[in-house]
């Protein structure tokens, strides 16, 4: 009788998606809005990434939600922030040309986040991919919800209507070379009350590339109802910097997410 070997396979671990830090700046301060209004104060960005590069993150995006442009002082600023990171972090704002591609990936961030600018010129997001990889480009997508109009796509921080629907647009942005989308709820910016739910669902069904869910998370509750609607990495950041029913300010990262965030 012959007998045949059978090879040992290791039981798969499920898949832990990642868990982002959202931080928003306002003119090189780091503040929270909700809904993308009254932003409010929350501390020094260079003294949060130094924390959450202790606490163990897994990534951080860095949001700048002024209209200053991106210049020399910017370039200075972020460059700073970068040099603390002890993770992946990935730098928005400003950002409308392939030479402010360049700068941010010579700061040291590994993504650069654009959003306004391809509105405008989606053929930035094909330049800056073919010279980095697309997966240092990040499509960044707000999404308001109206009455009459439902879920669209929103631009300029939330201030202006943009003429395509969710899906169209998270489909052109990963044909124009965007390796991941960040889709952020305009509604639930900061309310700490859940992810959209619908709006995870319709731009991760429109594409193939990583969906990122931000705006709304509250409890790590909401990371695996995002994570089930379709997103691969959820992000916060109210949740990370405020504690209690008053909002105090408490920058913390804890063991939990990291843990219970898994696949299916």
């Amino acid at each position: 009788m012959t007998h045949h070997s059978v090879p040992y396979l290791e039981p798969q671990r499920p898949m832990r998606h990642r868990v982002i830090v959202a931080l928003t700046m306002l003119d090189g301060r780091l503040v929270r809005t909700r809904r993308f209004r009254n932003p409010t104060y929350v501390g020094d960005p260079i003294n949060a990434v130094k924390i959450f590069s202790d606490k163990g993150a897994d990534e951080i995006v860095l949001l700048e939600i002024g209209s200053s442009p991106y210049d020399a002082a910017r370039e200075s600023a972020i460059r700073d922030i970068a040099s603390e990171a002890m993770m992946p972090i990935s730098y928005g704002g400003g950002v409308r040309s392939i030479e402010q591609v360049r700068s941010v990936i010579r700061c040291g961030f590994e993504k650069v986040v654009i959003n306004s600018a391809l509105h405008g010129d989606l053929g930035l997001a094909t330049r800056a991919a073919a010279e980095f990889g697309s997966q240092a480009i990040v499509g960044s997508i707000e999404v308001g919800c109206g009455w009459l109009r439902g879920r669209h796509v929103r631009t300029c921080c939330g201030t202006r209507a943009a003429r395509t629907t969710l899906p169209d647009w998270a489909r052109r942005c990963e044909q124009a070379g965007c390796g991941e989308l960040l889709v952020t709820s305009i509604a639930s910016d900061g309310l700490m009350s859940g992810y959209d739910l619908t709006a995870l669902r319709d731009a991760s069904q429109a594409v193939t590339v990583p969906i990122i869910a931000l705006g709304g998370a509250g409890r790590v509750e909401h990371f695996s109802e995002a994570i089930a609607a379709g997103a691969s990495a959820v992000a916060a950041g109210s949740m990370f910097v405020f504690h209690g029913p008053r909002r105090a300010v408490l920058i913390n990262y804890p063991e939990q997410p990291r843990d219970q965030v898994g696949g299916p």
